[in-house]
């Protein structure tokens, strides 16, 4: 993954601070209460959700267990329908394959498509360290590039705004970047959807480079999927006379019969509706029918590390829906920024660590950002078992003896030669009794004071139970 978020804090620290920002508490509190309690209600619609989950769950599976065989398919599909194919090892290979791309048309400025592929590998700065701008043209993530911030949700990157920082940002950075926001704009939706929708206009027009991801591709007849709200994407997909799609390796499904599960159960989990506004799909090129050359980008980026996990590689089954976030308690308080990735909440907990390793400070603690109350496995479309997964890395870091974890070893290995020994566990039972008065109320080191600041030390008896017992119960 780019490495644009190593270097943070680790999760606990970054999160303290956002906990105690009451705006950005309330903006995400609402946000996603809002959110689960329609998706509630659309998934209560289907009598067969169950079923849908199990099956979206056994496709991807078997698709990740026979992946090359899918992808050298895909290849074939692609390239029969006029499209190119390129593979990309890593994030800094992808990079220079989109570059290349886009200089290879003269062009100097493209259009995107929301994209969090793009976004996990760093192509926008890439770009532009390279003279080349990128226009993001998703509502959200408009907002997110133009206040200079960062994506803190899987589906609504810019949930943690409220419509008059919206507002603010519009009337600030709009002129600097295009056609400058209307004088005497409000906070009303209809208003600043209306400012936004003048402000991409002239770039939909104006480009002749389109760069997207893909929901899904289909590797029966090489045909690649974009679901979306606005149909901002769609502009993207049509207008200009190059695209670039820039996709995991994981969103390849066999076929269209495969297809038919998720298009059911993404705008559920997502968005709570029925079906998506637009659902755009393309194979290869066609002449005198958008673009006239297509280029698919395969990224791996630490894919086939995680596929070789057996307990991690369920996380490869994501759909993106953000459905884990919104009922997350963890998310909802601390927001998507702490976690140090573009995949924030339950699922970024687990998917990063697996792309990027443990190694960064961030990157070990995010395993533990959650409380383990499973919630997110409950409402995952694909049942994704987050939890269990957490614990499984959890126990990779440890193991790897990251910050903290030699002490706790060190102290696990003193208390298992204590519990062997009866008369020394006793010694050390009646030394801690008879010297209580003197205990901290806090434990010392900084691991330790995160645990005790917010929990009471228990006090100690007067005697040990054994004691007790002997006197009482002769």
């Amino acid at each position: 993954m780019s490495g644009t978020f190593v270097g943070m804090p680790s999760f606990p620290e970054a999160a303290r601070e956002a906990v105690g920002d009451t705006t950005l508490r309330a903006n995400l509190r609402h946000a996603t209460h809002t959110i689960r309690d329609k998706r509630a209600r659309a998934v209560a619609e289907l009598d067969d959700w169950a079923a849908l989950r199990e099956a979206g769950k056994r496709i991807k599976d078997d698709t990740l267990r026979h992946l090359d065989t899918y992808l050298v398919r895909l290849e074939a599909a692609v390239t029969a329908a006029g499209g190119t194919v390129h593979w990309a090892a890593d994030a800094a290979e992808a990079n220079r394959i989109v570059t290349a791309l886009v200089r290879a048309t003269g062009e100097t400025e493209v259009v995107k498509v929301k994209s969090m592929a793009t976004q996990e590998i760093g192509l926008n700065e890439h770009l532009e360290a390279e003279g080349i701008a990128a226009y993001e043209t998703d509502l959200a993530e408009l907002i997110v590039q133009l206040g200079e911030d960062r994506p803190s949700h899987i589906l609504v990157p810019a949930i943690h705004r409220n419509r008059a920082e919206i507002r603010d940002i519009f009337a600030e950075k709009m002129g600097s970047w295009g056609r400058p926001a209307p004088d005497g704009l409000s906070d009303t939706p209809a208003e600043l959807a209306e400012a936004a929708r003048l402000h991409l206009r002239e770039k939909f027009l104006r480009a002749k480079v389109g760069i997207s991801g893909a929901n899904f591709m289909v590797a029966e007849t090489g045909t690649l999927v974009v679901v979306e709200s606005e149909g901002n994407g769609r502009m993207c997909l049509t207008l200009p006379e190059t695209l670039i799609s820039v996709v995991g390796i994981e969103k390849v499904v066999p076929t269209w019969r495969d297809l038919e599960v998720f298009l059911q159960t993404l705008p559920r989990s997502s968005t709570a509706e029925r079906m998506n506004p637009y659902t755009s799909m393309w194979t290869g090129t066609t002449d005198e029918d958008g673009p006239s050359a297509f280029h698919l980008v395969l990224l791996d980026n630490g894919r086939t590390d995680a596929l070789a996990d057996e307990v991690g590689r369920q996380a490869l089954r994501c759909i993106r829906c953000s459905a884990c976030l919104n009922v997350c308690p963890v998310y909802e308080r601390a927001g998507g920024h702490a976690y140090g990735s573009v995949y924030p909440g339950p699922i970024g907990a687990i998917l990063t660590p697996q792309l990027r390793g443990t190694s960064s400070e961030i990157d070990a603690s995010l395993p533990y950002a959650s409380s383990l109350c499973g919630a997110c496995y409950e409402v995952c479309p694909v049942a994704i078992d987050i939890p269990e997964v957490l614990v499984h890395l959890r126990e990779r870091v440890a193991e790897e003896g990251g910050k903290g974890h030699r002490l706790e070893k060190a102290a696990i290995k003193a208390a298992s030669w204590v519990l062997d020994r009866p008369n020394a566990l006793a010694a050390g039972e009646r030394l801690a009794s008879a010297t209580r008065k003197v205990h901290p109320k806090r434990l010392p080191g900084p691991g330790a004071r995160q645990w005790s600041d917010h929990r009471d030390l228990p006090e100690l008896p007067a005697e040990p139970f054994r004691d007790w017992w002997r006197k009482n119960r002769p």
